[in-house]
């Protein structure tokens, strides 16, 4: 027992030797690592500092001007780019919004008409049963539930006539596709070039055109479903910059020459002249198709609900059951051909067709209008997105051209010039 309590100081001295040899063969052994981030971490929050990573580029910029000082020319350059990332944002927000109502406004056309054929339907076999049967009280029954039937099926088609479900679907369809663009265009900016102010302020300009001409609502700003006047669609600010891209590389002459400008005036020509004039006629003539269809389809309704209720009195006798029964069918057919058909949007992809050709007219026109082929766009590159907007090879852009140019070619005839787009 002695030895043991002896021995007890001998052997706490070699086990705190052994644990200070390990320790320092831990702190001077490189193979060994310490958890120097967690002591960071914990130094810094003692000191009321938080460390954290992030792969947000807003919160990894303002990170970085904080931390290094940054001077006011940095500090505007950051705030550029948050105020593009947000626009970027806000964009994003629209396309998810303007393609989630585009298919319920989709639904509306569907569940509409098939709900306001089928109350058609219905009450016309109605009125055709009441018709055989003559009297009674089954006659009265049915008479009557013929009678609310199409009185129904009028109003919803005043309703369904008025706000066209299939042509604000083709609206909401034609903004998310503007606004993804919008998006790209944004992030493309961001990705190959600075941003400045000049680019933050077209990108809110853009984003507030587009707003105005597919708005979201339908009380109050809802776009004429029957304009007296029929325009294409304008989606674009009225005052656009004249300067397309800033950060193209500059190259002799920038790729323009006197036959390339030549070439694009007579694009123009050929796409006002041709391309735009036959838009503009087919939405016209869609346009009254489509005013005839509105205006049968509830006035076939009310003469048929009109039938279903003189039914069974002496003085009309049968006439008024052919007119209930007839004049139903006459209706399932209009609406079908309408809303089935879907006439509003087809006259609504007639208008943004002229429109998009509009568009493509005015950005040639602004860019030959720029000045100095040094201030342009590359024209080469131009050129090409020119050839592939309108569905051509550059060879056969050239053609085109080159046909509408000479004086004594019967392509210069307007009735026999060729379109210039093969896209649409």
């Amino acid at each position: 027992m002695a030895i043991l309590q002896t021995s007890s100081p001998f052997v706490s001295y070699c086990s705190s030797s052994a644990s200070l040899r390990k320790t320092r063969a831990t702190l001077y052994n490189p193979n060994v690592s310490v958890r120097k981030p967690l002591i960071n971490d914990e130094f810094n929050q003692r000191k009321g500092l938080i460390t954290f990573k992030t792969t947000n580029p807003l919160i990894e910029i303002k990170l970085k001007l904080e931390n290094n000082g940054a001077n006011k020319e940095e500090i505007s350059n950051s705030m550029v780019l948050q105020e593009t990332y947000a626009i970027m944002d806000i964009v994003a927000g629209r396309v998810e919004m303007h393609k989630n109502i585009g298919a319920q406004r989709d639904n509306w056309n569907r569940l509409l008409l098939n709900s306001v054929n089928g109350m058609t339907t219905t009450a016309a076999t109605m009125a055709g049963i009441a018709a055989v049967n003559g009297s009674g009280a089954s006659f009265m029954a049915l008479k009557l539930s013929s009678s609310l039937l199409y009185m129904a099926a009028t109003g919803v088609l005043l309703v369904m006539n008025k706000i066209q479900p299939s042509q604000l679907a083709e609206e909401q369809r034609n903004a998310s596709r503007l606004f993804k663009k919008l998006h790209e265009e944004i992030k493309t900016n961001i990705a190959i070039g600075n941003p400045d102010w000049d680019d933050v302020k077209a990108a809110m300009e853009k984003v507030l055109a587009l707003d105005e001409a597919y708005p979201l609502p339908l009380l109050g700003t809802m776009l004429d479903k029957f304009p007296s006047l029929v325009q294409p669609a304008v989606w674009w600010p009225e005052e656009r910059s004249t300067q397309q891209e800033k950060l193209v590389r500059k190259v002799e002459k920038n790729g323009w020459n006197e036959n390339l400008e030549e070439e694009m005036k007579e694009i123009v020509g050929i796409v006002k002249r041709k391309d735009t004039e036959e838009y503009m006629r087919l939405s016209k003539l869609v346009l009254k198709i489509n005013k005839i269809l509105a205006i049968s389809g509830p006035l076939f309704t009310g003469i048929a609900a009109v039938g279903s209720a003189l039914m069974g009195s002496s003085f009309y006798g049968s006439f008024a059951a052919i007119l209930s029964v007839v004049f139903g069918a006459m209706a399932v057919v209009a609406n079908s051909l309408e809303h089935g058909g879907q006439i509003g949007m087809v006259f609504e992809m007639y208008r943004n067709s002229a429109g998009f050709l509009r568009f493509m007219g005015e950005t040639i026109e602004s860019t030959l209008e720029e000045g100095e082929a040094d201030e342009r766009e590359n024209g080469e590159l131009f050129e090409v997105k020119v050839a592939l907007q309108l569905g051509r090879s550059l060879s056969e852009l050239r053609d085109l051209a080159d046909d509408a140019s000479h004086p004594h070619s019967s392509m210069k005839e307007e009735d026999g010039e060729e379109f210039a787009s093969k896209l649409l």
